[in-house]
C-alpha cells in the first residue's frame, strides 16, 4: 500500500487567519487614527471677505436677483392672497402669515419684467426695515451667499429704467442685488390711498 498524503489544512471559507486579521485590524487603526488626527487638527478658517454681505438670491422671470439677509425676516410659502381693488398692477394683495396681514408686491411687474402665474415654487419674501415690512413675491428661491462689495458693478446697459434706480450692484455672474432701503423709500411702492 502506498501512503496517502494527507492534503494541506486550510482555513475554513469565511474565517481569517490570525496573520490576515492581524494585517487589517493594524490598517483599520491606522485609517481611524489618521481620521482622528485630521478631526482633531483646527481646520484654518477659509478667508473671510470682510466686505462682503450676505444675499438671499431668488429668481424673477429668469433672471437671478438678491437682497441682503439682513432685510429678510422670513421666506414664506405663497399661498392664498386677498386681492386689493384699485390697487396699482403690482400689488398682488394681502397675505396672512400666521395673525398678521401683509401687502404682497410683485416687482416682476414693478420692474416690467414678463409675468408668468404663480405655481408651487412661488415665495414670499418678507422684508423688514424700520420704516416698512412687506412681502415681495419670487418666482423661486435658490439660497443665502455670500457677495463680494468689491466686485459689485454699478449697472449694465440692459438694466434701464426702474431696475436700475433700485439697484445696488452686479456682481461679477450677473447676480442683480437689490438695494432694499431705495425700494421701500421710493413713495411708489407705500399703497396709502385713500376712498373718499
Amino acid at each position: 500500500m502506498t501512503p496517502t498524503k494527507k492534503p494541506a489544512r486550510r482555513a475554513p471559507v469565511g474565517k481569517k487567519t490570525k496573520t490576515a486579521e492581524t494585517v487589517l485590524s493594524q490598517k483599520a487603526q491606522s485609517i481611524l487614527r489618521n481620521r482622528a488626527e485630521e478631526l482633531a487638527t483646527e481646520h484654518r478658517e477659509e478667508e473671510i471677505d470682510e466686505n462682503a454681505i450676505e444675499v438671499l438670491e431668488f429668481i424673477l422671470a429668469n433672471e437671478h436677483y438678491a437682497v441682503e439677509t439682513i432685510y429678510i425676516r422670513e421666506v414664506y410659502p405663497m399661498r392664498e392672497f386677498t386681492q386689493i381693488p384699485g390697487t396699482p398692477p403690482f400689488v398682488l394683495g394681502l397675505i396672512n402669515i400666521r395673525g398678521q396681514i401683509l401687502s404682497v408686491i410683485d416687482i416682476r411687474r414693478f420692474f416690467d419684467l414678463p409675468v408668468k402665474g404663480l405655481s408651487d415654487l412661488n415665495r414670499v419674501m418678507v422684508i423688514q426695515t424700520p420704516k416698512m415690512e412687506m412681502g415681495v413675491l419670487a418666482d423661486r428661491i435658490i439660497g443665502v451667499r455670500r457677495v463680494s462689495q468689491d466686485t459689485l458693478q454699478p449697472s449694465l446697459p440692459t438694466l434701464m429704467g426702474i431696475r436700475a434706480e433700485y439697484l445696488r450692484g452686479i456682481s461679477c455672474d450677473g447676480l442683480v442685488v437689490l438695494d432694499v432701503q431705495k425700494m421701500v423709500a421710493d413713495p411708489k411702492l407705500a399703497v396709502n390711498e385713500e376712498v373718499e
